[in-house]
């Protein structure tokens, strides 16, 4: 008789009520302060500092490059840490720490190549508090209580970008010198980012201190039985790693042949180093020697499900068109809006506020459209349809900056765009948590949010170089980019359906 029948059947976690809800996301709100703050402003900060337009897409490489590093070790080892301050918090709470410290001294930096490395350290961090939250939603709350933790998740990442993304004008409106003096950055930047910090850090202290993760044995009673046995097993790696490595090298060749620009050296670079991974994985598991973390990373995301699978292409598509967005809204509002390209001019400048009033705006909606549009939609057509819906509008919004040339008109532009970025922020992750194992979802996560780095990686390393060659000095060309491929994602979001009724 199978043993299996005669155990007894997996708790429910208890269900969450709405304050519950509340601490459990509260953290994400400063989190995304740190992000709104580094989306609306590092472009402006990178040009006051001397970078010009068409090197921009290059100095952002290094956030979407540490996301591909951090997440996924984050993610294999807070799956398996457990402390006397529990499972994730430790993660997320030592994350803002120095994600705080980095914003703290971003402002300050001396020099172009300083203000590039404290991104890093930057998006590092923010990292590290990011993909616990993720798994820790997916930790604490009954599958049938996702779609609303992800959506009041959600609504806090947009209330958080509301502030961080308005605060440079806010002081601007207060009085605070929105030019600097000479070279160097605005003090409504250099302000903005000291708020931020301190915000930050205190949101995720709140967390930590009101939240109580379950023990391992409470983790195991949730759990069925064919979860909790995979859980520690890395799958087999597929070989054909040597493919990879051929095809990475076949890209530096042709760069280096064709003597094209030298960030796509990356591209070729990220190839042949999955493949190397691939067969170092493949040798360790033969060798007996399958518990380590390169065997579970390389072996989970080659065996991902295949509703992951699906998934991934649509959030391929997805960030590439946010990437486009977030490092080209400045130039192209300045330059066409406000009619200066000039980085040391005023009229630049109030462009740039303007452009965090933009983001504001899409943050703004997308806190109100998760829990209050999205989610009843989602309960009545399905989740994956309604992500279809969010995606084709948030295209729409990016094509109407080719038409658009006042200032004011843009903010209906964001708000199509924030529907879509609340559906982002939400719909897949619901989907996702609730169709893969518990036990493993910290490295899923990790592993999920490669299909929002790769994408950001190819846009600042194939985006430049498409400026360069076509549009030297048009950057309004980079919004048609982003609605074709935001478009792409909505018809693929149609092949997803949903993980649960």
């Amino acid at each position: 008789m199978d043993q299996t029948n005669n155990s007894p059947p997996p708790l429910s976690r208890p269900r969450q009520g709405f304050w519950g809800l509340w601490n459990i996301s509260f953290g994400f709100f400063g989190i995304q302060i740190g992000f709104a703050l580094q989306n609306a402003n590092m472009s402006r900060i990178f040009q006051s500092l001397g970078e010009s337009l068409d090197d921009l897409a290059l100095l952002w490489i290094a956030a979407p490059l540490t996301g591909l590093l951090v997440q996924p070790i984050i993610g294999h080892y807070s799956d398996r840490t457990w402390c006397r301050f529990g499972r994730r918090r430790p993660y997320f709470f030592a994350g803002a720490l120095f994600a705080a410290l980095a914003l703290f001294g971003m402002p300050n930096a001396p020099s172009l190549l300083a203000a590039a490395m404290m991104l890093w350290v930057l998006d590092a961090s923010l990292n590290v508090s990011m993909e616990p939250f993720r798994a820790f939603v997916g930790d604490m709350l009954a599958k049938e209580q996702h779609m609303a933790g992800y959506a009041l998740q959600t609504a806090f990442i947009g209330a958080g970008a509301v502030i961080g993304s308005s605060t440079p004008w806010l002081l601007d409106r207060l009085g605070v010198a929105n030019v600097a003096v000479g070279s160097g950055i605005p003090d409504t930047v250099r302000i903005s980012f000291y708020i931020g910090g301190a915000a930050l850090f205190l949101a995720v202290l709140w967390t930590v201190l009101t939240t109580r993760e379950y023990s391992p044995e409470q983790m195991a009673r949730f759990e069925p039985i064919e979860e909790k046995s995979g859980a520690v097993t890395a799958p087999p790696v597929p070989s054909r790693g040597l493919l990879w490595i051929v095809a990475g090298l076949a890209v530096v060749a042709f760069v280096h042949l064709w003597a094209l620009e030298k960030e796509l050296y990356l591209l070729g670079g990220l190839l042949a180093t999955y493949g190397a991974a691939r067969m170092a994985a493949r040798w360790l598991q033969r060798q007996g020697r399958s518990d380590n973390l390169l065997t579970h990373i390389v072996g989970n995301f080659a065996a991902m499900p295949v509703m992951m699978k699906r998934l991934a292409l649509v959030q391929f598509f997805t960030w590439s068109a946010l990437f486009i967005m977030w490092i080209y809204t400045t130039p192209v509002v300045a330059q066409y809006v406000f009619g200066s390209a000039d980085p040391a001019s005023a009229a630049y400048n109030e462009g740039g506020n303007w452009v965090g009033i933009l983001f504001a705006t899409y943050n703004g909606v997308a806190a109100f459209a998760a829990p209050f549009l999205l989610q009843p939609l989602a309960r009545r057509i399905g989740q994956a349809q309604t992500h279809a819906i969010a995606l084709l509008l948030g295209a729409l919004g990016f094509l109407s900056f080719l038409f658009l040339r006042d200032a004011q008109a843009l903010l209906l532009s964001e708000v199509a765009i924030g529907i879509a970025w609340a559906s982002t922020l939400a719909m897949p992750y619901a989907m996702l948590a609730s169709s893969v194992p518990q036990a493993k979802l910290g490295i899923y996560m990790g592993l999920f949010n490669a299909f929002v780095v790769i994408p950001q990686l190819l846009v600042a390393t194939v985006m430049g170089t498409i400026m360069r060659h076509f549009f030297p000095t048009e950057p309004i060309w980079t919004m048609a980019f982003a609605a074709g491929v935001m478009m792409l994602a909505s018809v693929a979001t149609l092949r997803c359906r949903d993980a649960a009724a």
